[in-house]
């Protein structure tokens, strides 16, 4: 058995691959010690670490109807008026209590509420402080706004790494002497939080990380257009996402990081279907295992 460190990317919807990278992680008898996640990836990295194996969570992943993960209202019609009044109020169209809730009932089933409740230093996620202007980790940074750590809910956490701007409403992090900050997406600012374990391999022996990131290597992904206001605002807000963690996939790291090219689904496609969701977990396994042959440590 071998262990290592793991660290999972964002991508929404794409993350429905990571469902086939655990299963051949478990065919090559390959098991995680710590993990960390930003947005999606901080959904699988929770559920591993909360003992969920890779069975249960291609279980968890089959069954369930993302569009319950969204707040929404019987009367669609009123529905769509009412989220563009709430995405002015707000800041967001869905406030991700179900999101919450679901993830609380999977890790409660497992024995775990708040961070206090895991090997300390074994889960890490990232979310993105846009009141500081700072990248969030969770739960190292949180004594900064005079909260305690281990008493933090990990589906809290979750929830802020979570928030993708506009779509879920910021989450309001209060701090002990009232100060709100607005928590957003950690993808805004790292979107494939490696170096979160890799500062700390340059200085002394660990065991291997392995990074799955849900886009082709960079040699091979196209270069965006820009041709309008919309295109130049999306080609803007890949490049937040993006060019942080760049910096880290160098020859050296890349050669830890398995590429999956997931780039035709829509991250917030929460109407996706059956063989999508198949397609997806499919992807994940084949790129996984492809890696495997040739990956040394």
């Amino acid at each position: 058995m071998l262990k290592v460190d793991g660290v999972f990317a964002g991508g929404g919807i794409k993350a429905f691959s990571f469902v086939g990278v655990m299963r051949a992680l478990s065919q090559r008898n390959i098991e995680f010690e710590r993990l960390a996640g930003t947005s999606a990836g901080s959904i699988v990295a929770s559920l591993i670490k909360a003992g969920y194996t890779s069975e249960e969570i291609s279980h968890i992943f089959d069954q369930l109807d993302l569009k319950e993960l969204l707040d929404t209202t019987n009367d669609q019609w009123i529905f769509r008026f009412y989220r563009w009044i709430r995405l002015y109020r707000s800041l967001g169209i869905y406030k991700g209590n179900n999101l919450v809730e679901w993830m609380d009932h999977l890790l409660k089933q497992k024995g775990i509420s708040t961070f206090g409740d895991l090997p300390p230093g074994s889960l890490k996620m990232v979310a993105s402080d846009v009141t500081n202007g700072e990248i969030l980790v969770i739960p190292d940074d949180l004594p900064k706004y005079g909260i305690i750590p281990e008493t933090f809910p990990v589906a809290q956490g979750i929830r802020m790494s979570c928030g993708l701007p506009f779509f879920f409403e910021p989450y309001r992090l209060i701090d002990n002497k009232g100060k709100e900050s607005l928590i957003v997406d950690g993808g805004v600012l790292s979107n494939f939080p490696m170096w979160l374990f890799m500062k700390e391999a340059k200085t002394k022996l660990t065991r291997p990380v392995l990074g799955f990131r849900l886009t082709p290597p960079a040699n091979k992904i196209q270069a965006r257009e820009a041709n309008n206001a919309f295109t130049l605002l999306q080609a803007m807000f890949d490049t937040m996402r993006n060019a942080h963690d760049q910096r880290y996939i160098s020859k050296t790291h890349a050669k830890n990081i398995v590429f999956i090219p997931v780039n035709d689904i829509s991250t917030t496609q929460f109407s996706i279907s059956e063989k999508d969701k198949n397609e997806l977990m499919e992807i994940g396994e084949k790129s996984t295992l492809k890696f495997l042959k040739n990956w040394t440590y």
